[in-house]
């Protein structure tokens, strides 16, 4: 028994960032800098969106201008997908890790929690699994929708018109109604996401408390009031 002991080989420790992952820390650490890089894409999607308002030639050469990012250095498109790649392993580190710290919080019978003084981050952190959930299911059908133009989803698609896919999707009442309702669950995401990320990357003190209140407030109106015109715009016919 003790050759066998002697003979067992140590285990290998892993290198420094995925060790670091391993911890409560660490995974604090990628949902909060993946949450931001999130942050940033909803907030450039949504003010891109808002050229819908300029009229169906300004918001089709926007999403034109997207394909030819990076040109003539990238080749058309090449450049978009590298940034969805991104986005998308962002999405999965952010949910891994998500999982992973409610497990670890399970294991140890507490809650995941930070410094919550105002009562929508407490309701905003208790629905934090739903809401994302919900964003989840919303997100794989805003793609196939909007993006992939699959004729089951959007049966009227059209590869380029971005003014006409939009109007066409969102004219639509139970799509309107989906898509206001996913973007409530994303506010409500948010709100909490952006107020924990400053606990998270060690950015809390108490004086910085009511600056991380207005930011969350702030950030997630513009995002989600702006999101939230589109339907209403379509629904009432001020955009056609």
């Amino acid at each position: 028994m003790a050759q066998a002991v002697a003979g067992t080989r140590p285990k290998r420790s892993l290198p420094f960032p995925l060790s670091l992952y391993q911890t409560a820390v660490g995974k604090k650490y990628v949902m909060a800098i993946t949450g931001i890089v999130w942050m940033g894409y909803v907030l450039v999607h949504m003010a891109g969106n808002l050229k819908i308002y300029l009229g169906a030639e300004d918001v089709n050469h926007y999403g034109e201008q997207l394909r030819e990012l990076g040109g003539p250095f990238f080749p058309r498109t090449y450049l978009l997908w590298l940034l969805r790649g991104g986005l998308v392993a962002a999405f999965a580190l952010h949910i891994h890790s998500a999982y992973s710290l409610t497990k670890m919080n399970w294991a140890k019978d507490k809650k995941y929690a930070g410094d919550r003084d105002f009562i929508a981050a407490n309701f905003a952190s208790r629905t934090m699994r739903w809401t994302g959930v919900i964003v989840l299911l919303f997100l794989a059908w805003h793609l196939a929708d909007l993006t992939w133009g699959i004729d089951a989803v959007h049966p009227d698609y059209i590869r380029g018109d971005v003014h006409h896919n939009m109007i066409q999707s969102l004219e639509r009442p139970a799509v309107a109604i989906f898509y206001i309702v996913a973007n409530l669950a994303l506010g409500v995401h948010l709100l909490h996401g952006v107020w924990s990320l400053f606990q998270s990357m060690g950015w809390n003190h108490p004086k910085l408390n009511p600056f991380r209140r207005w930011i969350a407030y702030g950030f997630t109106a513009i995002v989600i009031g702006g999101n939230l015109t589109f339907p209403v715009a379509i629904m009432t016919g001020i955009v056609e």
